[in-house]
């Protein structure tokens, strides 16, 4: 709690480690130095020291957010988003845990979602970095529930679970859905237990790389 301003500061990201899995079947990270510590002593003054890091990974890696680009070739890109979808977004908080896998329209009965971002609690995330945080049984969103929310004109759009689609069906109906509509998905989310139903403010830049349609971001909430 930031005690000037009374807010509350919640991370919602997963750390980004070296060689771990976020999706099955992609390659994990590679985290090194381009300039260790100790390479540096032999260039600037004693006492004086820096570390330049070097990251190869793909780019739905830990928590990300996929632009109409990764969807749509003619679809903005992350260097084309417009950052009023993408930070100090009024946020809404849908408890989806106990519903089964397929998150239908009802579950978002009750909760205004027009230019909110619309976060999707399954409980998933409890089995991050464990083999069965892939499985097949992992918690979507339905074709009917994705319908509703493009309909609703919600903001952006973001889960807890593996994949936001069900991962047999390759169609991807709820990628396809959404960021047909300009609507960005935000998947791997955690700790949204953390957050209220609503009265939040909640932030997922990517940075603006031209010609990619995904990015890691820090997403997180200020709540208060």
């Amino acid at each position: 709690m930031d005690t000037n301003t009374g807010h509350r500061v919640v991370e919602l990201s997963h750390v980004i480690e070296h060689q771990m899995t976020t999706y099955p079947g992609l390659p994990g990270p590679e985290v090194s130095d381009h300039l260790s510590r100790g390479a540096s002593r032999q260039t600037y003054p004693s006492g004086t020291e820096f570390q330049i890091g070097r990251i190869s990974l793909v780019a739905n890696t830990g928590t990300y957010l996929d632009a109409p680009f990764h969807r749509y070739p003619e679809g903005a890109d992350l260097s084309a988003l417009d950052l009023s979808r993408l930070a100090h977004l009024p946020g809404v908080l849908v408890d989806a845990t106990g519903r089964g896998r397929a998150i239908g329209p009802d579950a978002f009965a009750g909760h205004a979602v027009t230019d909110h971002a619309v976060l999707v609690r399954t409980g998933w995330d409890r089995h991050w970095r464990t083999a069965h945080y892939g499985a097949p049984e992992h918690p979507f969103l339905t074709i009917e529930a994705v319908a509703w929310l493009v309909a609703q004109r919600a903001a952006l759009v973001g889960i807890d679970s593996v994949n936001i689609d069900d991962m047999v069906d390759l169609r991807r109906p709820a990628h396809t859905g959404l960021l047909g509509a300009g609507i960005p998905i935000v998947e791997h989310l955690r700790g949204l237990d953390q957050l209220p139903d609503s009265g939040f403010r909640f932030h997922a830049a990517p940075a603006p790389v031209r010609g990619m349609g995904s990015f890691p971001i820090r997403a997180y909430a200020v709540v208060g």
